[in-house]
């Protein structure tokens, strides 16, 4: 089965995870910008991260047989920081014209501030602006209020419902973002947020419609390996093989496809590890794999 991870934070993970993916069939991924760990002091430092996911991470990927897209966005979290937050959004436009980026995104509320809100209103009008999807974050906590609050603005604005996905969904958000027209995402994690048990339980009772499930594997603890771990259990648990390739194959190409920049053309599964990326190789000294 070919598994597509919407939610994957690649620049915190190794070859050996690109490797560990492939093997067990993920054959595309969306990265989205996100925040580093720590506080970034200058707006210059993103310029070079937003390259990063549209060159050097690509690359990685394609070195194991893994499509890489991106979304690109200034992060909620970071959204507050007045060092850094404004020139991001005047960078942003320089970005969202490039393939490979199929939404903006992170965007969305983290403490839901004043002026989280403003640079999550900005955004969506960006997306507006160049006609595509919106990844939407919703917080950590009081993630119940966090969600309503986000669902309000998306409809305030009069952003399409279609082109935006509402992630790190629980038993008590999902049913909120089902009564609207937008998709939900679930971040599978190794101890919080949602595992695998419970994503059965609720593709059970809501079905597969507008539902996606991602790994969201970044520096923290947590597990690229989880998408594929909760297709097996959703197969396991008794869910049809079908609506289990919908959720994490079919609705992701879905909803990126609505970018109109989601190729994933016939040179998908292509390996050539000869290749490299301005001098630089994955390989320290191994055989290099070629596979067409």
């Amino acid at each position: 089965m070919r598994m597509f991870d919407p939610h994957v934070h690649m620049t915190s993970r190794t070859t050996d995870d690109y490797e560990a993916m492939a093997n067990r069939g993920i054959a595309a991924i969306v990265e989205p910008a996100f925040w580093l760990g720590q506080p970034r002091t200058n707006a210059a430092t993103f310029e070079d991260y937003f390259l990063s996911l549209l060159g050097w991470e690509p690359f990685r990927a394609s070195q194991f047989g893994i499509r890489h897209f991106c979304t690109i966005g200034l992060n909620p979290k970071e959204a507050n920081d007045p060092r850094v937050a404004a020139e991001v959004l005047d960078l942003l436009p320089r970005y969202l014209v490039k393939d490979g980026v199929v939404a903006v995104g992170e965007i969305g509320y983290d403490d839901m501030t004043p002026t989280e809100e403003t640079y999550f209103a900005a955004q969506l009008e960006l997306a507006a602006t160049f006609e595509l999807p919106v990844l939407v974050h919703t917080p950590h906590r009081d993630k119940k209020r966090g969600t309503e609050r986000s669902l309000a603005l998306i409809q305030d604005m009069r952003f399409p419902e279609e082109r935006v996905l509402i992630d790190h969904n629980n038993e008590e958000t999902l049913p909120l973002v089902l009564d609207t027209g937008c998709w939900a995402g679930h971040s599978i994690y190794p101890d919080t947020k949602m595992d695998e048990e419970r994503m059965v339980v609720l593709v059970k009772k809501y079905g597969k419609e507008r539902i996606i499930v991602n790994s969201a594997a970044d520096w923290g603890k947590s597990d690229p390996l989880k998408v594929a771990k909760t297709a097996g259990r959703m197969l396991e648990r008794g869910i049809s093989r079908a609506d289990v390739e919908a959720i994490v194959w079919d609705n992701p190409i879905r909803f990126f496809s609505q970018s109109g920049r989601l190729d994933l053309g016939p040179d998908d599964t292509m390996v050539d590890q000869r290749r490299q990326f301005e001098g630089n190789s994955v390989l320290r000294g191994q055989e290099p794999l070629v596979r067409s």
